[in-house]
């Protein structure tokens, strides 16, 4: 399509003005009003995509509208270097991982300045990246020396696909990897982890306050999974002096406790299997050990193949509430890691448990009163105990007390809280991650690397293959080394941080990247945390979001961070994916649309104003054939505001009229919704304003009774401000054509509606009758429901139609509608 200007060269004229002029550096003793707005640092997988574009066009909207009013706005860049993807195409490629990922970098960072998106480059953090490695390391360090960093011997979730080990996290609910699609497997080794699990109740309760979606909210509360209840004691039946520990939440349902349910990881399993029963508790074993937990406790398998999932093991323990042996049941659907690894079940209440039950044979005794409509199946509601001696006729609350003051009297009972959270595994069994700063030595054991000896840096010379063992281990010159504490020879750990380690705490090195000697002053530090604005995808609601609050918490507790807010990020906005023939466009997929296609054509201000025009930021946008017309679309839209700024076509008259007033009112109603679109994420909508408006102004300076001058030049002039976060270049270039030797439009305040003008003279009421429209009524904005009524019922047209008679109703909801009931 034709242009009125050369959209490539005003778009890299600008771009070079802001990074030469650093119009957007802002420093950290900057005495404005700070505001920190933060898109979550992405991994360079190659040139930007239109995931990468939306995303940052709401980001440096932010940015943008924020510095215009008058704030000093933080907003740095940086990559997410480590990871699989880098390692394994170096593999495919033959090369080393960071020439591949140094090439991505670039390729993305070129995408994102050809945007126009504004950033302080001095703080550009890059993961793998020396100087951020060893502060990195120091925090391991300073986990370990508090006790939050330990090792040890644990079920692993290993993708033989990635070949390395996997946070829970990272596992899909159907036992695949969430990044290679392979099935997890389930191994033992020695491994590295975080002590999130300290943190539970402050992360938990924390959450409420944050100003993020409830959707995401929700999420984080659900896989901390707080669960109040009681442990106490099922004594064997063939030895009363030993005990199975169960925990349970529903203590009131103990009279209808069957059976009893042990994990596949208990470590009482061998001493209850009996000989009869051991091999088909082995192969139930065996198969646990393949299958993730989420896919053994995903609640849309409940029930599913329960036969294939539980085995009886050949002993009993008694029940403490009616003295009776009930059998004992190993079933993956139990966690060895949740609780004690160990359940009362009680298949009346539980769709599991019930399902199990009734695939052996169990007795189902109900304990709770379900409503009469309420089928065969398991009930977990309200209603009177039955069934339950000393409890029947108790609701559940009271039930529950009087379950547990007798477990804690006759079971060793105690009152306990568990959560579904478990500790962040942190070992990775791979070479492009940032190393694990700790040497073993036969004498001395786990010894830290010492603080002025870091970083500890991988080196080039590795074998990379999956061979399932890290190429850092087979690496004789990485491995051997001495004993920082005895000086004998000792070993280096093989294995890298979880990539996630590296997300925790880098918006805190983009606070102050600058002072020597410290990952990062407190003070400085201080000055913009918490994030004011934060931007990313729903798929970081668990994984990184948690570990970010996990690490500042942390890093306050153990003296690196003092002084800081206890939450890293105040608001959180989570956008809209983009799709592509039903999948969200990504590398991995290959069904990428570039934005380079449409810099030189409609623009990166034509592209910005279609992510922002085409719906609701927080909404999925589908790739379709009708998108290019859209884009299309809002390149057009900027064509007309350039010939109107340039008087294409336009009179003009000397003395403002009643019609040049109204435009003014028309300016100052859409400044009023614009301003409402920004503050409310209904970017599309405040787009949709300015379009209204050009639409008015250009009908009104095109006919032939002309505009009044001074009023288009001001509604175009207050229209360019509106327009500059959404497409700041031709925005720019306008204004500085305009106003020449004047400060730029980036410079300029954010407009104010004035209410006075804002504010209708009148408004039409629509009158009805029964709900058919009778008249229509010019009334005062602010006109009350009796003064509406009253106006309804006098006008001529009712007055008539009414013939005398009595309106049963008369429902007024000013200033728009009277409805009168007859």
């Amino acid at each position: 399509m034709a242009r009125p200007f050369d959209v490539s060269a005003v778009e890299k004229k600008w771009q070079a003005r802001w990074r030469d002029e650093g119009t957007y550096e802002v420093d950290n003793d900057d005495e404005r009003e700070r505001f920190y707005a933060l898109c979550m640092y992405p991994y360079p997988s190659g040139a930007a995509h239109q995931g990468h574009i939306r995303n940052y066009t709401f980001g440096d909207l932010v940015v943008r509208y924020q510095t215009m009013h008058g704030k000093a706005v933080l907003s740095p860049f940086g990559f997410d270097s480590f990871g699989l993807p880098a390692e394994n195409a170096a593999i495919k490629a033959g090369s080393h991982p960071r020439l591949f990922t140094d090439a991505r970098m670039a390729e993305l960072k070129a995408s994102v300045q050809r945007l126009g998106a504004v950033f302080d480059w001095r703080r550009e953090v890059y993961s793998h990246d020396p100087a951020y490695m060893k502060w990195a390391q120091t925090i391991f360090l300073k986990f370990l020396e508090a006790g939050l960093a330990y090792r040890a011997l644990a079920p692993v979730n290993w993708c033989p696909g990635c070949a390395t080990v996997l946070a829970n996290e990272q596992v899909n609910a159907d036992g695949t990897c969430d990044r290679s699609g392979d099935l997890v497997e389930r191994r033992n080794l020695e491994q590295w982890f975080f002590k999130i699990t300290d943190y539970a109740e402050e992360l938990l309760h924390d959450v409420d306050d944050l100003e993020w979606p409830e959707r995401v909210k929700t999420m984080q509360r659900n896989w901390i999974g707080r669960s109040e209840g009681v442990e106490f004691d099922l004594p064997l039946t063939a030895d009363p002096n030993r005990s199975l520990r169960v925990f349970t939440t529903r203590p009131d349902t103990g009279f209808g406790v069957t059976y009893a349910v042990v994990a596949p990881e208990h470590p009482m399993l061998e001493d209850l299997v009996t000989e009869e029963q051991r091999e088909q508790v082995e192969q139930l074993v065996d198969r646990a050990r393949s299958t993730s937990e989420l896919e053994r406790t995903a609640s849309s398998d409940a029930g599913a193949g329960l036969e294939k999932r539980g085995a009886f093991t050949g002993s009993y323990v008694t029940n403490p509430f009616s003295a009776q042996p009930v059998p004992v049941y190993v079933a993956d659907y139990v966690l060895g890691t949740y609780g004690t690894g160990a359940i009362m079940a009680v298949p009346a209440e539980d769709e599991r448990d019930f399902a199990l039950a009734r695939a052996y044979g169990l007795p189902v005794v109900r304990t709770v009163a379900p409503p009469a409509d309420h089928g065969e199946g398991p009930y977990a509601g309200e209603g009177p105990h039955i069934n339950s001696d000393f409890m029947n006729g108790m609701s559940v609350t009271t039930a529950k007390e009087a379950a547990t003051a007798f477990l804690v009297t006759n079971a060793g009972g105690a009152r306990k809280v568990n959560y579904r959270l478990r500790d962040w595994l942190v070992s990775r069994q791979r070479f492009w991650g940032c190393p694990i700063p700790v040497v073993y030595c036969d004498d001395d054991g786990i010894v830290p690397v010492p603080l002025d000896q870091l970083p500890v840096l991988a080196p080039d010379d590795v074998v990379m293959d999956k061979s399932g063992q890290s190429p850092l281990a087979t690496h004789e010159g990485f491995r051997n080394t001495t004993c920082p504490s005895c000086g004998r020879p000792a070993r280096r750990e093989a294995d890298t941080m979880d990539t996630f380690t590296d997300s925790s705490w880098y918006f805190l090195r983009y606070a102050d990247p600058f002072t020597p000697g410290v990952a990062f002053d407190p003070v400085q530090a201080a000055k913009w945390m918490p994030v004011d604005q934060y931007i990313g995808g729903i798929e970081h609601a668990i994984l990184h979001l948690l570990y970010a609050r996990f690490y500042l918490k942390a890093l306050i507790d153990i003296g690196l961070a003092p002084g800081l807010p206890r939450e890293p990020f105040k608001r959180l906005f989570t956008q809209g994916m983009i799709r592509l023939d039903g999948s969200k466009m990504s590398k991995s997929k290959g069904n990428l649309i570039a934005p380079e296609k449409y810099y030189d054509t409609v623009g990166a201000d034509g592209l910005r104003l279609f992510h922002l025009f085409v719906g609701p930021p927080a909404d999925d946008v589908d790739w379709t054939a009708q998108t290019e017309d859209i884009i299309e679309g809002c390149a057009r839209f900027i064509d007309r505001l350039y010939r109107l700024a340039h008087y294409d076509e336009c009179f003009f008259h000397d003395a403002a009229t009643s019609e040049d007033e109204e435009v003014r009112r028309e300016v100052h109603r859409t400044i009023a919704k614009v301003t409402a679109g920004m503050e409310n994420w209904s970017y599309n909508t405040a787009v949709a304003a300015l379009m209204e408006l050009l639409n008015t102004l250009s009908r009104w300076a095109r006919r032939p009774e002309g505009a009044h001058r001074a009023t288009l030049d001001e509604s175009l002039d207050l229209m360019l401000r509106l327009l500059a976060p959404m497409a700041p270049h031709i925005t720019a270039e306008l204004w500085e054509e305009r106003h020449p030797g004047e400060a730029s439009v980036h410079a300029m305040s954010w407009p104010l509606a004035d209410p006075l003008l804002v504010a209708h003279a009148s408004v039409v009421m629509v009158v009805q009758i029964n709900g058919k429209v009778r008249a229509r009524l010019d009334v005062s904005p602010d006109v009350t429901e009796d003064a509406a009524a009253a106006a309804a019922l006098g006008a001529p047209e009712i007055v008539a139609l009414l013939a005398g008679g009595v309106p049963q109703r008369v429902v007024a909801r000013p200033p728009r509608l009277v409805n009168i009931i007859l």
